[in-house]
């Protein structure tokens, strides 16, 4: 049986793709602000907008009906670590838009911020993987998973232009050749 959480560790092989090359633009003294902020916007619409859409709207509510508590738990600590995510998301944006405006001390606070979301998705996607995902294919029916898999597909391929799932992924994979990462 296919499960859904299939297409959601999928997607997290990509995000730990993209966080490496995140990763590299800190090594680099002066990274390509133009490269910088397509990461950023690849976290917000891949990374963010798509999957934790699947997993926030989709997976996450049914696993509610099928008994997981969402307020507390498991899916409450996923829920919270998005929500973090996305705090060192506006700070590398933020500081983004300074470097541009010439604050040279912002290329700091870009890399602390990207470091600390790097960390934060390298552990999220671990318990996700290892633990929540697990528990959500022991409890939702082979009808449930089916469902899942459809919406997931819907939600992929709705986007408009240069926002679908390929889109992103060789948007991420041109990003990696850039940083010599594959």
């Amino acid at each position: 049986m296919n499960h859904a959480t299939k297409n959601l560790e999928d997607d997290h092989e990509y995000i730990l793709r993209l966080i490496a090359v995140m990763e590299a633009m800190t090594l680099d003294a002066a990274p390509e602000i133009a490269h910088l902020e397509e990461g950023v916007e690849l976290i917000r619409n891949y990374a963010d907008g798509l999957h934790h859409a699947k997993e926030e709207t989709l997976l996450f509510p049914l696993m509610g009906e099928r008994g997981f508590p969402t307020g507390a738990g498991p899916i409450a600590v996923m829920l919270h670590e998005h929500t973090l995510g996305r705090d060192y998301v506006k700070g590398i944006s933020e500081n983004i838009q300074l470097l541009k405006e010439g604050d040279l001390s912002a290329l700091n606070m870009i890399h602390l911020n990207i470091h600390g979301y790097c960390e934060l998705l390298q552990n999220h996607i671990y318990k996700e993987n290892n633990m929540l995902f697990r528990m959500a294919d022991n409890a939702l029916s082979d009808s449930d998973q089916q469902s899942l898999i459809v919406q997931f597909e819907q939600l992929e391929n709705q986007g408009p232009l240069n926002s679908t799932k390929s889109d992103f992924i060789s948007r991420i994979i041109n990003l990696e050749h850039a940083y010599h990462l594959s």
